[in-house]
């Protein structure tokens, strides 16, 4: 859309952006943790309290309910009821994501949902094996979030997938799995910029699709499905920028999203795994719609994993602390799966304090 309205607006082309190559990262692939080895590991005890339906887990196993959230997540498996993954960008970058890729893979995830930034991560580790500059080093100089691949290749994949009909995680899958649309992304990119010979081209696949869990998800033919904001992502700050393209992708995984959620008539299991805002929102509102034409959640589980000590408390309702507005801790952890006949876990801990041991606790269920 071309803006016509009253106010100045920021002229996009003005931007320079430089070759992804030239930068350095704090993130690579090799740092990622090994599935294989966590497969043959002891698993770590938790250590921190732990939380069911906002009351504190009883005794002193603060393993337990790792435990027993696991165990229903396998339960769901093989009954072939939903297991549902949420996450921000950060388990892909801190070097969890081979824990979601495995969990795909195996057929017990049914579908994964992101936001932008997750996107962001998985396409320069797939690309490069490398992902996440130093924003303290880059920012002064006005150049962070321009290495030109990142932005071009995303947005014109997600302007390739609008116009075939495709939502943002589909065109993200397609562009890393299918050789004939990531040939069209490409040829669009050089059709509309100069290419400086520089560039990074995968005509012939990204090296590192191994670590990417939008290729994961569209080879086992699940929804990977992207909660978008504008402004909120460094493609937005590129001339390939649309935001007509960004939100109409973006608003279709968001119906998808909310069509998986019909199949939790029977039970299921959402998990949360970092995302503050974007998953619990989401799910609050698509839980609310199927509720809406008859297709109530009942008996569905939750997990948020996160790093907060856990607070909130549903039975004094007080708007005026500040917990309240925790969104995980309220609807994810507590309201959601109360008023849905469920149970709500909240586990405190670093990713690696608490994901790791979940997913060797997933691991030994499935030997029984």
């Amino acid at each position: 859309m071309k803006y016509r309205g009253s106010y100045p607006a920021f002229d996009l082309s003005k931007v320079r952006t430089y070759p992804l190559n030239t930068r350095k990262n704090k993130v690579e692939v090799g740092g990622f943790v090994d599935c294989a080895k966590l497969a043959t590991m002891p698993i770590a005890c938790a250590k921190r309290p732990w939380f069911r339906s906002g009351r504190k887990g009883p005794g002193a196993d603060q393993s337990q309910g790792l435990r027993e959230l696991a165990a229903y997540t396998v339960k769901c498996f093989r009954e072939k009821k939903p297991v549902v993954i949420l996450s921000g960008a950060h388990p892909i970058k801190n070097g969890l994501n081979p824990i979601v890729i495995d969990l795909i893979n195996r057929g017990i995830v049914s579908l994964y949902s992101t936001n932008g930034a997750g996107t962001i991560h998985s396409f320069e580790l797939a690309l490069t094996g490398a992902s996440s500059e130093s924003v303290r080093d880059a920012l002064p100089k006005g150049d962070f979030g321009m290495a030109f691949e990142t932005g071009a290749y995303i947005n014109y994949a997600l302007q390739v997938g609008r116009a075939r009909g495709y939502g943002y995680g589909e065109s993200m899958g397609r562009l890393f799995c299918d050789r004939a649309f990531r040939k069209a992304v490409i040829d669009l990119t050089f059709r509309r910029h100069q290419d400086l010979g520089c560039y990074f081209k995968p005509y012939d696949g990204f090296p590192y699709n191994d670590s990417c869990i939008f290729a994961a998800a569209f080879r086992k033919k699940i929804p990977a499905c992207v909660h978008a904001m504008m402004g909120t992502d460094i493609i937005d700050q590129h001339a390939s920028f649309d935001g007509e393209g960004k939100g109409a992708a973006s608003g279709a995984d968001f119906l998808v999203f909310t069509k998986a959620m019909e199949r939790f008539t029977r039970g299921g299991v959402v998990l949360n795994i970092g995302s503050a805002i974007m998953g619990p929102e989401v799910l609050l509102k698509a839980v609310s719609m199927v509720a809406n034409v008859g297709k109530r959640p009942d008996g569905l589980w939750t997990g948020d994993f996160d790093i907060r000590p856990f607070v909130f408390d549903d039975e004094v309702r007080d708007e005026s602390k500040y917990y309240y507005y925790f969104r995980d801790q309220k609807s994810i952890a507590t309201r959601i799966p109360k008023v849905f006949g469920g149970k709500g876990y909240y586990f405190q801990g670093t990713h690696h304090e608490t994901l790791v041991p979940f997913y060797q606790y997933v691991l030994k269920e499935l030997k029984k």
